[in-house]
Order: structure tokens, then sequence, then C-alpha cells
């Protein structure tokens, strides 16, 4: 693997996709690619992805089209097989990922580099009731679940805390895509 692999993870509402947002705009021009995932739902807002019904998205998975997949929240998502070509030509690729995934990605790419974004619970929460994807009972459940996770020593973790100022988490998002942090 001659790029770069950059995991983003974190709680629902602590702004992921915003931050990748902010970050395409302020690397455009670099070896940069942010990767769409496939889900099984409508796109919402600064969310790059490719809805999939169910059926498209098992038959994609039973063809060996994805590189990494999961499934949350009743919900399936999918990184497709170009992640490994991108990484190949020497890209950097950006992956919107899942906590609960990282000990599989990790072993199928030991190098990757992961990004925790962080949000205080109260603006977790405010974010989600926004959203207006989810009653409030599921807001709820979705807050009070805590998602640990490890890293195997040596793996690069970067915590970005996305409580206030996009521009401000964005920048500090922005150097670790261009390798400076």
């Amino acid at each position: 693997m001659k790029g770069r692999l950059i995991y983003v993870m974190g709680p629902s509402g602590a702004g992921k996709d915003s931050l990748l947002h902010f970050a395409r705009s302020h690397v455009a021009g670099a070896p940069v690619v942010f990767a769409h995932r496939y889900i099984t739902r409508s796109a919402g807002s600064h969310e790059n992805h490719i809805a999939l019904t169910l059926e498209e998205f098992e038959a994609r998975s039973a063809l060996g089209l994805f590189a990494l997949e999961w499934s949350s929240h009743s919900l399936r998502y999918g990184i497709g097989i170009e992640l490994d070509t991108w990484l190949a030509r020497g890209c950097t690729v950006v992956v919107n990922g899942s906590r609960q995934h990282l000990e599989r990605v990790l072993e199928r790419y030991p190098h990757t580099e992961v990004v925790h974004v962080e949000a205080q619970p109260h603006i977790l929460a405010a974010r989600l009731g926004a959203r207006a994807r989810e009653t409030a009972e599921q807001v709820a459940a979705r807050l009070a679940r805590h998602a640990p996770f490890s890293l195997p020593d040596g793996t690069r973790l970067t915590r970005i805390d996305n409580s206030g100022a996009l521009e401000e988490a964005g920048h500090a998002f922005v150097q670790v895509v261009r390798g400076i942090v």
C-alpha cells in the first residue's frame, strides 16, 4: 500500500460528515480521495454516499465489490473496492467509518491512521435531534450507547473535538489529511 488510509469515526452527531465536507474544499487539487459510502438509506446533507436498496447492497457484497462493509443501526454500509486502487496509486484516502468495524479495518489495512471525532454530549443530542431521522427514543438510545474501541500498539490516533466552531475542528482535520500532524 503506497497511499495513506485515514479512517474517520466517532459517535453519531459528532460532525464527521461536516468535517469531511470542510476538508474536501480545503485540499482541492491534492492527491486526496474522499471515499463515498454505499448505504441502505437515502443521503443526508453533506453526506458523500450512494443510496442502495438492501437487495442492491447484498448483490454487490456477494460479487465482492466492497473493500469494507459493516452493519449499524439496521443499515448496511460499504466502501467500494476502488479503495485498493486509490491506495495502490499513492493517494490519501479518507473513509467515514464505524468504531465497531475498526478491528476488521486494521486487519486488512494495518497502517490505517485513525481519526476519532468527538463532541460534548449536549452537542451530540442537539445535532441528532436536528437531523430528524430518528425518534426521541432512538436518539436517546444512540447517546446511551458507548462504542468502545481499542487500538493495537503503533496505530496512529488523532482525536478532534468538534464541539465548537466547525472551522476550528475543520482546520485540525485538514492538517491530518495533509500529513502535517
